[in-house]
């Protein structure tokens, strides 16, 4: 471990500072090896080659045939043909007037009221991006308030629609799935236009949709004359949505200034394109990723920023980074089992939670701290003489390095001046371009999501089966155990899950489904109550 006198000379020696776009990267605290770079160039000079080609069009994701294009949403310049710069820039417009006609009230609700609020319904990248987007910027000053159904659990569903209240009369629901077939998605779209309607409203004067040309929703939202309709590309990924409709859109109903996000973000892009590895955060980044994991995913990545803003920041950076690094196999076929763990909240809570084991517990993790130089918009209170809150938010976050380092704990820290909208497309930008470099220096394809589907058959089956169950059960009209409705159905390996569908169904009494006690839970039986 390097002296504590020396960090100094090493912070200085390794500093990425892009004052350009307000950042900057310190991984004097990440105890690689010197001649580490070195090592490293040829690989990382291949990595900039491939993001080279995946920006001019080259078939990136193999998997699906699908080119692979986020970047060009912050600079349609760079778009492989006219017809998608087009699309891009024409859609961007849109959302601009679109969200000109909301404000002003020329697009208003069923009553003829200003909408006031906004129901974003998705799930996976078309939820997590425009959360975190939403909670980072909120203001005082916010032009409607959002509101998300982003799961599809009942009870969920019920709190959201309670806290609208009587403001669900003035509130505009953005429905988005690219393929308008998730079922979450589709779950919570069936689940709101139900509130609407009992509410005396019709969901289709308070609806939008952003999906993909031709699907089911934009389908469905053609045919019921929805408000309006907004694209989504087979050449962007959901987890790299957020600077598409998919984030702009309820970005700029809420009163955002997504023409600052996006800047910030193509900015970014712009800085994270050097061949130069010493000037360019991501690949430096990506490089830190690949010291500290051993290019194995075989430590965790905990996000500590320090600035409440932040919060969902880590849960944004799960998918984004999770879902692009952990697969089980690499692009030769070979199986890798890659990964990279993300968790995290943020400071100074951290340090009343997890950060005892951080310092004390088990070494598997390295730590990426974020600091925000500005403490806030107002005049500074002071708490102490002299000192602010802010002023005690810093100290809690050069103490928690300090001492983390002191027991040879690995850290990096990210520095921005604020957090606005600006900065949060730096941010985007940086771990998008961090996590594509990542994955051509282990050599995976970061951008399709095997396992997910994987996830969305299973549980397509486990539906199948409970039709199947409930059909039997009408048919007999007595009294079945699992084993037997299992053995009637020619599926007794499926015992198990025939149970859990029946005590799943006997636990909402409005489903029909009765369970009796029995002394051994495998002797329970079930029979359709009339």
């Amino acid at each position: 471990m390097p002296k504590e006198t020396n960090l100094w000379k090493r912070y200085q020696t390794y500093l990425c500072h892009c004052p350009e776009i307000g950042l900057s990267l310190d991984i004097s605290r990440m105890k690689f090896p010197d001649g580490f770079f070195d090592q490293m160039e040829p690989a990382i000079q291949s990595a900039f080659l491939e993001m080279y080609e995946l920006e001019k069009g080259y078939i990136a994701n193999r998997d699906e045939d699908r080119m692979v294009g986020h970047y060009w949403l912050r600079n349609p310049s760079l778009s492989p043909n006219n017809t998608i710069r087009l699309e891009i820039e024409t859609t961007q417009e849109k959302i601009l007037s679109f969200t000109a006609r909301i404000h002003d009230g020329a697009i208003a609700a069923q009553s003829g009221a200003k909408f006031t609020n906004i129901l974003i319904i998705g799930i996976g990248g078309s939820a997590l991006g425009p959360q975190f987007v939403a909670d980072a910027l909120a203001s005082s000053s916010d032009r409607m308030k959002a509101f998300f159904l982003d799961n599809t659990d009942p009870d969920g569903i019920d709190k959201v629609i309670a806290d609208l209240g009587s403001g669900i009369s003035r509130t505009l629901a953005l429905v988005i799935s690219k393929s308008g077939s998730t079922k979450e998605t589709r779950n919570g779209m069936l689940e709101a236009k139900a509130a609407y309607e009992r509410a005396g409203l019709d969901f289709s004067r308070h609806a939008v949709a952003i999906t993909g040309n031709g699907s089911e929703l934009d389908k469905l939202a053609s045919s019921e004359k929805w408000l309006e309709r907004f694209p989504m590309w087979d050449w962007v990924g959901g987890r790299t949505s957020v600077t598409s409709a998919v984030g702009l859109l309820p970005a700029a109903l809420q009163g955002i200034d997504i023409t600052s996000l996006i800047a910030g973000a193509r900015e970014c892009d712009n800085v994270t394109s050097r061949l130069d590895t010493a000037s360019n955060p991501a690949a430096i980044m990506a490089s830190m990723w690949h010291y500290a994991t051993g290019g194995r995913g075989t430590k965790d990545l905990v996000m500590l920023p320090y600035k409440d803003r932040l919060l969902l920041f880590s849960r944004y950076l799960q998918q984004l980074i999770m879902e692009s690094i952990g697969k089980e196999f690499d692009r030769d076929g070979a199986t890798v089992n890659q990964g990279l763990t993300v968790y995290g909240n943020k400071g100074s809570t951290d340090q009343h939670a997890y950060v005892q084991q951080l310092r004390e517990g088990v070494a598997n993790f390295f730590v990426t701290f974020i600091e925000v130089l500005q403490d806030r918009e107002g005049s500074t209170l002071l708490v102490e003489e002299g000192i602010s809150s802010g002023d005690f938010l810093f100290g809690f976050f050069q103490g928690t390095r300090a001492a983390l380092y002191e027991n040879g704990r690995e850290s990096m820290t990210l520095t921005i001046n604020r957090v606005d909208a600006y900065t949060i497309g730096v941010l985007i930008a940086l771990f998008e371009r961090a996590v594509g470099l990542y994955a051509s220096l282990i050599n995976i394809n970061a951008y399709h999501q095997p396992g997910v589907e994987a996830g969305k058959k299973a549980a397509g089956t486990v539906i199948a089966l409970q039709k199947s169950v409930m059909e039997l059960l009408h048919k007999e009209q007595r009294n079945l155990t699992a084993e037997e409705i299992a053995a009637l159905l020619g599926k007794p390996e499926e015992t198990e899950m025939v149970f859990s569908i029946l005590r799943h169904l006997a636990a909402n009494r409005d489903r029909g489904i009765k369970q009796s006690s029995a002394a051994r839970i495998g002797e329970a039986s079930f029979r359709v109550v009339i």
